[in-house]
């Protein structure tokens, strides 16, 4: 079952939410391993796309984002790129291309960050933009101020939300070959917090000293659970052991669940996005244009008169439907 659950800590500005992935984690892989052109993920690279997946999860149900929310990690090491993508609706889609091969014992920085030129990107991107509007986008290394490696991914969003939030996090991810989960806590701001003057400064600085204290604590309470804890314990039994002393708020549920947004309209303007020459020389090496979608498998083919259509001119376009799965 795939299940999200957001909570408040009932008295404290601590907000919490853990997520388990399953059903839909294990078709991301199933999926990838039907790929023929590709096979499956050796496991440290499915253990990082699972974790990148979780935590897509609880950032988009976090923000409550009308969008999609991208989070990408672009390495120098055999992963050069992964992602993954959660909708408004917390449907997700992740995959990652790799480059040679991964040790069975391969680290973060092994797979990403070999030469410390590895980087983290949270890409929002709005459902329905604005003339004009782009994407807002933040960029975090994959290394400490001191540029030491960083070997965890929750390691290296903490560090992302305290930037572009201001919030202190803690987040605890780990993912296998059937579960994929994360459990995220964060201090929610004061009232008026950052825009406070004169003798008001003093008082909220007092109340935050106080109020950081309860999330402290409940930060370490967390950041006890172990990797075994989270990817085999139930929902209701692990907020029960964390947090027994603590009454907790809790909110219904959510679902995400497996989705590819790719579709043949999207592969036909890539296409018409290569131009005509282009296409036309595939079309003579190969006989027919065929892209295959690195998350799903799905694969589009266009052949001669599929091709003519594109690039002819408007309302002389008849719609094409074949698609080869």
């Amino acid at each position: 079952m795939n299940e999200l659950h957001k909570f408040l800590f009932d008295g404290l500005p601590v907000r919490g939410m853990i997520v388990r992935l399953t059903d839909a984690w294990t078709e991301v892989l199933h999926r990838r391993e039907a790929n023929t052109a590709t096979g499956p993920w050796a496991p440290p690279v499915a253990e990082l796309i699972g974790e990148m997946a979780a935590a897509g999860a609880l950032m988009q149900s976090n923000i409550k984002f009308n969008g999609a929310l991208v989070l990408q990690i672009f390495g120098d090491g055999p992963v050069k790129v992964a992602v993954a993508e959660v909708q408004h609706d917390l449907s997700f889609r992740a995959t990652a291309k790799v480059v040679g091969d991964v040790p069975a014992d391969a680290r973060l920085s092994h797979l990403v960050n070999q030469h410390n030129h590895g980087r983290c990107a949270i890409t929002l991107d709005p459902r329905d933009k604005f003339p004009g509007q782009q994407p807002y986008q933040g960029v975090v290394p994959l290394h400490g101020d001191r540029r030491e490696k960083i070997e965890r991914l929750s390691d290296v969003l903490e560090h992302y939300m305290l930037q572009s939030e201001q919030l202190d996090t803690r987040l605890v991810l780990a993912a296998d070959a059937k579960v994929a989960a994360g459990l995220l806590i964060q201090r929610l701001p004061l009232e008026g917090e950052g825009n406070l003057a004169g003798s008001l400064v003093s008082k909220a600085n007092e109340d935050e000293i106080g109020l950081n204290e309860h999330f402290n604590r409940i930060a370490t309470l967390a950041a006890s659970l172990t990797r075994q804890e989270l990817l085999e314990l139930d929902v209701e039994t692990i907020l029960r052991r964390l947090f027994w002393e603590e009454q907790l708020l809790r909110f219904p549920p959510q679902t995400p669940r497996f989705d590819c947004t790719c579709s043949r309209e999207r592969v036909a303007g890539m296409i018409r996005g290569l131009g005509r020459a282009e296409a036309d020389s595939i079309l003579a090496e190969r006989g027919d244009i065929e892209v295959g979608c690195d998350f799903c498998g799905r694969q589009y083919r266009f052949d001669a008169v599929d091709a003519a259509q594109l690039f002819a001119p408007p309302g002389d376009q008849p719609p094409v439907t074949s698609v080869v799965q």
